[in-house]
């Protein structure tokens, strides 16, 4: 995706898995609902992104196909087409999503071995 955005979701999520970073589950909720609020609307403007596919009436000519159809392409199609941009957005909204998640399971982790050297001498 080349994006940085992803990739520092992506880097984010694997420093959680290996153990590298942890967050607080109770202090992470509010950030995990934004993430979950965005990745719903996402999904609404994907729904409706097919019915800007129809391509509009430019006239008969060879030269109002060619824009119709080039358009049409452009808004539900891939590469640069909206729906392809939408779909990159959503990508990045789960990569962050699933980032949260795993440093939110570490956290426990990291609590129990900082409280470690105090409890063995208890």
């Amino acid at each position: 995706m080349g994006n940085s955005s992803f990739a520092d979701a992506a880097a984010f999520r694997n420093a959680a898995a290996t153990g590298q970073v942890g967050v607080d589950p109770d202090a992470a909720q509010g950030v995990l609902s934004k993430i979950r609020k965005g990745k719903d609307s996402i999904e609404a403007l994907l729904r409706d992104a097919g019915s800007l596919a129809q391509p509009p009436r430019l006239g008969a000519n060879p030269v109002g196909h060619a824009i119709s159809a080039k358009f049409s392409d452009r808004a539900a199609g891939s590469g640069d087409s909206y729906a392809q941009a939408l779909r990159n957005l959503y990508a990045e909204y789960d990569q962050a999503e699933q980032a949260i998640l795993t440093a939110m399971s570490r956290y426990e982790d990291f609590d129990q071995s900082a409280a470690e050297p105090f409890t063995r001498h208890v």
